[in-house]
């Protein structure tokens, strides 16, 4: 066998090796992610919904899936826009108004026993230094937190549990009536673990290569 030969040999045996053991060891986190609108995409919220204080006309998303961290947090679904959401709230002074959407989340994300409710949108009319947390609190009781203050529930969804680990492998969700969302996306979040492993392949290929040619200069 050839060095160069031998080198492509590693290459494939390293991938088959390595991708299922990834994918098997896939985990994640059940719980409720906060997300903030702004030029038609989601982005996730770098502070938590009793922290940020929206201003009049925002567009906030709240978000029940599994996933693995902040990159792969699953966006909530459906179109969402402020002018439709709260079209039957009208401004009053004194008041800020903040459209929110609550996506409860697939069947494949639900604990154990229990069904998602269906993903709903909600005008709240509140007072000018209000937070998100008392947006949510306004159009979606009851809440349910843990004693670190984390988001645990929303309109009684789960009725128990929060944040716990679980196993992250599982069929990929449908997408929302009416196609995909304003920002082009799906709903998911990107994968961790496939390019970890391919750039570990990526490593695994490079010392094989080198060490083909170093063979072959050392044999002219």
């Amino acid at each position: 066998m050839t060095p160069v030969r031998r080198a492509a040999t590693l290459l494939v045996a390293a991938l088959v090796l390595l991708l299922p053991a990834t994918a098997a060891h896939a985990t994640g986190y059940r719980y409720w992610s906060f997300w903030e609108r702004s030029g038609g995409h989601w982005t996730y919220a770098t502070q938590g919904p009793s922290m940020v204080r929206p201003d009049d006309g925002a567009v906030q998303g709240f978000r029940f899936a599994v996933s693995a961290d902040s990159a792969d947090a699953t966006r909530p679904r459906g179109t969402a826009d402020f002018t439709t959401i709260c079209a039957d709230t009208p401004a009053k002074a004194g008041t800020k108004r903040v459209a929110l959407v609550l996506d409860f989340g697939t069947a494949a994300d639900a604990p154990s026993g229990e069904r998602p409710p269906a993903r709903r949108t909600a005008c709240a009319r509140l007072a000018p230094d209000a937070t998100s947390a008392d947006a949510v609190a306004a159009v979606a009781k009851p809440l349910r937190y843990d004693t670190n203050a984390l988001l645990c529930a929303i309109a009684g969804y789960p009725r128990q549990g929060c944040g716990e680990q679980v196993s992250a492998d599982r069929e990929p969700e449908a997408a929302a009536p009416g196609g995909h969302g304003a920002d082009g996306g799906s709903g998911g979040g990107p994968s961790l673990g496939l390019p970890v492993g391919v750039g570990v392949v990526a490593v695994l290929a490079g010392a094989a290569v080198w060490q083909a040619r170093r063979r072959r200069d050392d044999s002219v």
